[in-house]
């Protein structure tokens, strides 16, 4: 059973807008298996506390084509994109160059992030060329604060660009706390049963289409080779999200989600 999505959700007589965003996964190394993703469930659940959904996932390649085609998409659709990885200081890290091209804007080296990097890396044997690469920013972009190693992510307009290194995106998130606009962080209950999902579809359907402003998932599994069935619903408005979790917990017997 799919999740009913809106822009808006109704909460009592208010409309009130959900507040969306994307995700750009870059790099070969994801595609390739190399390397598993570490961030997504990181940044929504981030996204969440800060009442913005996140809607949509995507993964290309180290291609500059490819991430200027994704960033223009994604960020045109959504009221924020967040990208991830291609901002270290190696030849395939073209992240920088794409936004920037992305966004018709020339790529400069930011003067705060040459001066963070100069007073991190105190020779110019340190400071090396390589490392002078991550202070490239598109013009007119500001810098986001990297506690962990120092050269910075950056934001232009709706999009941030920050590091695929989990630790050092969840520095530069925990920068970010508070920077954007959301409306109300979701809350979520979950009710679980041991079924078929179809034995439940159609009654499950009935109760979707009674509640605008909650989205109702349902997801089948095996646990010691018996079907179960948990549901998972979602919304802003607690006295509703109860309600519904009621209205489903009386679809059968549901099980002790500790057991």
């Amino acid at each position: 059973m799919k999740e009913h999505k809106t822009d808006y959700e109704r909460n009592g007589d208010m409309k009130e807008k959900i507040w969306t965003a994307a995700l750009l996964v870059i790099g070969d190394e994801i595609l390739s298996g190399r390397t598993q993703d570490a961030n997504i469930q990181y940044l929504a659940t981030w996204l969440n506390d800060e009442g913005v959904r996140l809607s949509e996932v995507r993964v290309v390649p180290d291609v500059t084509d490819s991430i200027v085609h994704a960033v223009n998409a994604l960020r045109t659709k959504f009221d924020y994109l967040f990208t991830t990885g291609g901002i270290g200081p190696t030849h395939d890290d073209i992240t920088a160059e794409a936004i920037a091209i992305a966004f018709r804007r020339p790529l400069i080296e930011h003067p705060e992030a040459i001066a963070r990097l100069g007073k991190y890396y105190t020779t110019e044997k340190e400071f090396t060329p390589a490392r002078r690469r991550m202070t490239r920013v598109p013009e007119g972009g500001s810098l986001i604060d990297n506690s962990i190693s120092i050269a910075p992510g950056f934001r232009v307009e709706n999009t941030f660009v920050m590091a695929g290194i989990p630790k050092v995106m969840q520095a530069m998130l925990s920068s970010l706390k508070g920077q954007i606009k959301g409306g109300k962080p979701q809350i979520s209950r979950s009710v679980t049963f041991q079924t078929v999902e179809s034995g439940i579809a159609g009654p499950l359907e009935d109760i979707q289409n009674l509640y605008d402003g909650i989205s109702l998932g349902s997801y089948p599994f095996l646990k010691n080779k018996k079907p179960h069935v948990q549901i998972v619903i979602r919304g802003t408005n607690k006295m509703l999200v109860d309600k519904v979790e009621r209205a489903v917990s009386g679809l059968g017997t549901p099980l002790d989600e500790s057991d």
